[in-house]
């Protein structure tokens, strides 16, 4: 899979392949090996993330066995250890199988900010203010050019799920591109889903705490979140377990879509606390 910006580098390529090429595009550089099973898992990723950021960065895969020269020159150790260049020059360097988290993060410093990072802050503004339809314009104009936007995709999720609209809200969540809000998307497809529940008239109403939970996802849907977490709180003090733990996801996808209000967050995470432990 060899294209401009996902490539095989060697002891006598480097120089022009890295170097050079990083003068004026970053290169981030992964020391790997066939025998490393975390080794191909982070190639793997980091070509994915290569071909979404569109040649924003050149993948440079050095295979640690073939380049002894390079391996020695950069006192390889471990494999995979990834090295970022910024003209010529080392800039970065994450050593070991990281999580997404920490390697998205590696390359969210060494990429320049995306011209799109005002209108997403324009988009997450709004959904603070509660003006979630004009959140939701703003993030679809934003998705009309960049559909792999994962910021843009999680604040489009949040502000249609905040209006009620559900399925349109499980389709932004489905297939969710990786990004460093991947996990946040996660957190939000059950909520999700249970909005689908209760508008096909399907969630359970067997118990008093099933009722309190349908009541629960009702208010929510009405973008009523703190009366909504109240809710679920009471359910997990009487049935820590109910369905599942389905009441605890939910309580953990709210905390989401509280997003800008982070005195509300912490009360409610410290609730959840002292309710679970």
């Amino acid at each position: 899979m060899d294209t401009d910006f996902i490539i095989d580098v060697t002891d006598g390529n480097f120089e022009y392949d890295v170097l050079i090429y990083s003068q004026n595009t970053p290169v981030v550089a992964v020391f790997w090996a066939a025998w490393s099973k975390p080794s191909v898992e982070v190639v793997r990723h980091l070509e994915q993330l290569a071909e979404s950021n569109l040649g924003a960065f050149r993948l440079a895969r050095i295979d640690i066995d073939n380049n002894p020269s390079l391996t020695l020159m950069f006192g390889i150790r471990t494999a995979p250890t990834l090295k970022a260049f910024t003209q010529g020059v080392v800039t970065g360097e994450l050593i070991g199988a990281a999580p997404e988290n920490r390697i998205l993060a590696f390359l969210e410093n060494l990429l320049p900010p995306s011209p799109l990072a005002l209108s997403i802050q324009k988009g997450n503004g709004l959904y603070q203010l509660h003006r979630y339809s004009e959140a939701e314009k703003v993030f679809r104009e934003i998705l009309s050019d960049d559909p792999e936007n994962g910021a843009s995709r999680l604040g489009l999720a949040r502000a249609l799920l905040a209006q009620g609209k559900t399925y349109a809200a499980l389709d932004a969540l489905t297939n969710f591109p990786a990004s460093k809000e991947y996990s946040s998307a996660e957190l939000l497809m059950p909520y999700a889903q249970a909005l689908a529940d209760a508008d096909d008239d399907a969630l359970p109403k067997d118990t008093p705490l099933d009722i309190a939970f349908a009541n629960s996802i009702n208010l929510a849907k009405r973008a009523n979140f703190p009366a909504a977490l109240d809710g679920l709180l009471d359910i997990l003090r009487q049935d820590k377990r109910y369905r599942n733990g389905k009441a605890h996801q939910i309580i953990l996808a709210l905390l989401e879509m509280l997003e800008g209000d982070d005195d509300l967050r912490r009360q409610y995470r410290n609730e959840l606390a002292g309710v679970l432990f």
